[in-house]
């Protein structure tokens, strides 16, 4: 009997460490096809983080250029325009004014610097007392001309162009030039300095 018995435990021992065998490897499988399924997981985990630190990168460096070209600009403003020999002439309506105005021309010492056609989106700006920058550009010290030119339509409704010459003195400092179109009766041009 024990030789059976004996034989017995023998067997049931091998059982378990057979069973012990596969329960090991079945859970080995489990875990690699776990990793296996959490592996992708990760990549897209470090991927999502790659992209979102990319992403910053590419916003920091829209930013950098955006703002060197507003340094080049202002460099190139000064350079084009020193201050000792720049001029610009801005263009705004008499507060309240209803007056539509279609277009402004501008000449200084008989030369034209500019012409502005107007948008509805301008003129209404224009209105709601927004003011143009027309014209920017270099002129020397001294007495100069300046001949504005505007056409338009009256709140009448009735069109009218108006020419007016006037002059103006440039000194060594930048010199800001304002144009006020208004309407008393008829269509009018002030000058101003800014």
């Amino acid at each position: 009997m024990r030789d059976a018995t004996g034989q017995g435990g023998a067997v049931r021992r091998n059982a378990r460490a057979r069973n012990a065998q596969r329960l090991r490897v079945f859970v080995a499988a489990l875990v690699g096809v776990g990793s296996l399924h959490a592996a992708p997981l990760r990549a897209e985990e470090a991927t999502r983080q790659q992209m979102q630190s990319l992403d910053e990168q590419v916003q920091e460096i829209k930013s950098d250029v955006l703002g060197i070209a507003s340094e080049l600009s202002r460099l190139e403003e000064r350079l084009l325009y020193p201050s000792d020999t720049q001029v610009a002439l801005f263009v705004s309506l008499k507060e309240g004014e209803k007056l539509r105005v279609d277009s402004v021309a501008v000449q200084i010492d008989g030369a034209p610097v500019a012409r502005h056609i107007y948008s509805f989106s301008e003129l209404e700006a224009l209105q709601k007392g927004g003011v143009q920058r027309l014209y920017t550009g270099n002129v020397m010290t001294g007495d100069h001309r300046l001949d504005v030119t505007v056409a338009g339509k009256l709140p009448s409704g009735a069109d009218f162009s108006r020419n007016q010459t006037f002059s103006f003195s440039k000194k060594v400092e930048p010199k800001l030039v304002g144009i006020t179109l208004a309407d008393a009766g008829d269509a009018s041009i002030q000058l101003g300095a800014w």
